[in-house]
Order: C-alpha cells, then structure tokens, then sequence
C-alpha cells in the first residue's frame, strides 16, 4: 500500500518488521517481564519491612532500582517512538499494525506506571526527575488515546480485519467491511481502555506530586497487581494477533515479520545495556546516588554537599524536593 486507496481493499497487508517483527516484540516483553519482577520485589520488600518497622530495606535496593530505572526509561521512550512512527505511517498502515503498535504502547505504559510505584520517593526528593516523568506520562497518554480514537472508528466502520490503511476509517467512501461477531465486546473494550488510561494517568500524578504517605504501600501494591495486569492482557493480544507468534487476521503478503533481521538483533541486543550500566556500578565505574534511608554521617552525605545542620539533624530532611517554580515540601501550590 504505497498509498491510501479506500476504494478498493488490497489483495494482501505487507509486513511491517519495524512495528510488529520478532525482535520488536519480544524487546517489549522481555522488557515488561523483567522491569515488572523488580518492580514487584522492590514494592513487596518495602511492604514488608514497613510491617516489621523496619527501614533498613533501602540499603540494598541501590542496583535494582538502578537497573529498573534505566528498563523504564527504555520502555516508555521506546513506546513513545514506535507510537509516533505508527501515527506518521497512517496511510499506509493497515488496522491490524496499528492495532499492535496500541498494545504495545499499553505494554509500555504498564512498565513505567509500575516502575513508578517502586521509584516514587526516589522521583520525589528531584524535581527535574518528576517532572520530566510527569511530561512522558503526558505523552504517552495523548498519544495513546489517539490511537485510541483511530480504533475505535476502525471497529465502528468493520475495517479492524480489512487490508484497508488505518486512515479510510475516517474516508466516506469506503465500504464498510463485514461486521465481527465481538464487535460490540471489542468497542466497549476499546472505549473502558481509553477512560482507564486517563483514570490512571490521574492517579499516578496524584500518586507522583502527593505529599501524604497514608496507605501508601497499600496504593503501591494494589497498583502494582493491576499494572501486571494490563502488562499480561496486551501481551496475550499481541501473542495472539502478530504474525511472529501466530496467524493474524489479515493475509499478509510476506514473512518478513518472522524474519531475524539486523533491526530485529539490535532491538533485543538493547536489552543489554542497562546490564552493562549495572556492571558499571557494581565496578565502581559509577557513583550511585544515596540511598533514601542513608545516614547523614556518613561519606554519601557529603558528596551532596549537605549541610552541617542537616548532618547533625537527619529529621530535617525532607524526601520531597519542590521544584525552585512553584510549591513547597508541604504544599503543591504555595511557597
């Protein structure tokens, strides 16, 4: 599909290794797998030491939450890319790429959103760091809910399962296509994910910005199960949909989906690098940021450059950092 003719469907969909090979897909769900289990032992420790009244679980944690942090940050910038390249490709890509570049955006979205639940305080005590967080969350969302949008009138119009390009749902002269048995199932589904994902992004800047600690482990393990669960439910999608795990929808009129090419190497060979950054630290090539519950006393304190008072007072430090714009450590609003 050179081009986007809404007449006549195309006999076949040509394969798009770029947003649905092999290599793609299983970076974005290695990814998912491993930055979910840290997040999840990063969140359960914390519960349970807080249960014992026991801190001392900070100390450890320095290289998962490093080694999470860098996943993250790799699955969001990533998910924002390959969003951006589907909406620039609109009238050439068929329905069923769109489709799974929206999965995989979901997929992304459920890592960053767990990763934020285990690394909030260390987001907190840097306000550069939570803002530029809050700016990808912001993002992603728009981005999401426009793919969103475009699914929607796909499913409305029948061309979820057509050769059509992704476009001609939006074209008055094209036929509409036959209507699928879950069709209904599939537009509820679609409209309760694009509310869910403004719910949650509401919920995570609250979560993100919020002073208050109560049921704050709580929140975080409740979260945690149900950012698992969207992970697992847009991994079974794609499983189920993309030509590299299964037979897809359409007719597509190569494999090249199937195909180890170079891109499809180097996109699971970037899930390499942030164990090479961790190997770095544990070197000592790096200089890991203190822990939140380090002392003051000690040599990490005055590399910050804290003060004597803070040192001789650790009660005085705040875990919550505001930015030099706007707001307090108290207050969101007011200096």
């Amino acid at each position: 599909m050179s081009n986007s003719n809404c007449t006549v469907a195309p006999d076949a969909v040509p394969s798009d290794a770029g947003v649905a090979g092999i290599g793609v897909l299983l970076s974005f769900m290695i990814t998912a797998v491993i930055s979910l289990l840290i997040s999840a032992s990063l969140v359960f420790q914390e519960a349970r030491s807080t249960r014992k009244g026991n801190s001392s679980y900070l100390k450890p944690s320095v290289l998962r939450r490093k080694l999470l942090n860098a996943y993250s940050d790799q699955q969001i910038l990533t998910g924002i890319g390959i969003q951006s390249v589907g909406l620039s490709q609109t009238k050439t890509m068929a329905p069923y790429h769109f489709f799974l570049v929206w999965m995989l955006s979901l997929l992304s979205m459920s890592v960053h959103n767990a990763t934020l639940l285990a690394l909030a305080r260390d987001f907190r005590r840097d306000w550069v760091l939570r803002w530029m967080r809050q700016f990808l969350m912001f993002v992603n969302l728009v981005l999401s809910c426009v793919y969103g949008v475009y699914i929607l009138q796909a499913v409305r119009q029948g061309l979820s399962n057509e050769t059509f390009a992704v476009s001609c749902a939006w074209d008055s002269e094209t036929p509409n296509g036959p209507t699928p048995n879950d069709s209904t199932l599939s537009y509820i589904g679609t409209v309760a994910v694009i509310a869910g994902n403004v719910v949650i992004f509401a919920l995570a800047t609250w979560y993100l910005h919020s002073r208050s600690q109560r049921f704050y482990v709580i929140f975080q393990v409740v979260g945690l199960l149900l950012m698992a669960a969207f992970a697992v439910g847009a991994t079974v999608r794609v499983a189920l949909l993309a030509d590299a795990f299964a037979d897809p929808p359409v007719k597509l009129s190569d494999s090249g989906e199937q195909q180890w090419s170079f891109g499809q190497l180097l996109s699971v060979g970037m899930l390499v690098l942030p164990l090479v950054s961790t190997v770095e630290i544990l070197r000592g090539e790096i200089k890991c940021a203190p822990t939140p519950g380090a002392d003051y006393d000690d040599d990490k304190g005055q590399l910050l450059g804290e003060g004597q008072e803070l040192r001789s007072n650790p009660r005085t430090r705040s875990d919550f950092q505001p930015n030099p714009f706007f707001g307090s450590q108290t207050n969101l609003f007011r200096k």
